[in-house]
């Protein structure tokens, strides 16, 4: 059996978790402050937040909109929510070793992958070669460094399934 509390709790863990994770990857940061808005209220009811679904008033809830409360309503229904699940799914490992290229940080990587789907290291070159990769917030290094890392990136794969083939 639940706890009252517990669902508030729950669901305001997911929703700072949610928060953290849209702030690393730089999303808009009225929408992380919703979220962390959203789980400080919740947090802080004095009932239960399904006792709130069932009389449809999450609405009624400081900080919390259509969007906060179907997600809350998903929540109570499945035990999770889907678009969190999608933060939390990790970088794949070949794009979470771009952080080893000149310039560009954990969080920037992140950034790339998941908000603007630079997926392969082509996908990154062209960002690269496009000059746009200048205007994105977080990137420190030089454009020829990175573009010379890449292509040196791309040489030693080429070898490796050289030397794999049959």
């Amino acid at each position: 059996m639940t706890s009252p509390h517990q669902h508030n709790q729950q669901v305001a863990t997911i929703f700072r978790s949610m928060a953290e994770r849209l702030a690393a990857q730089r999303a808009n940061p009225y929408r992380v402050r919703a979220y962390r808005k959203a789980a400080d209220t919740i947090e802080a009811l004095e009932e239960d937040i399904a006792d709130v679904v069932a009389r449809k008033a999450l609405e009624d809830i400081e900080g919390v909109g259509r969007d906060l409360a179907d997600k809350i309503e998903e929540f109570l229904k499945t035990g999770t929510i889907q678009a969190y699940e999608v933060l939390r799914t990790p970088l794949p490992d070949a794009v979470k070793a771009w952080t080893q290229l000149p310039g560009l940080s954990e969080s920037l990587v992140a950034y790339l992958y998941t908000r603007l789907h630079i997926t392969t290291l082509n996908d990154l070159e062209r960002l690269v070669r496009s000059h746009m990769l200048r205007t994105v917030p977080g990137f420190s290094g030089s454009e020829e460094r990175l573009l010379e890392a890449i292509l040196a990136s791309q040489q030693q794969s080429y070898v490796r399934k050289a030397e794999e083939a049959p």
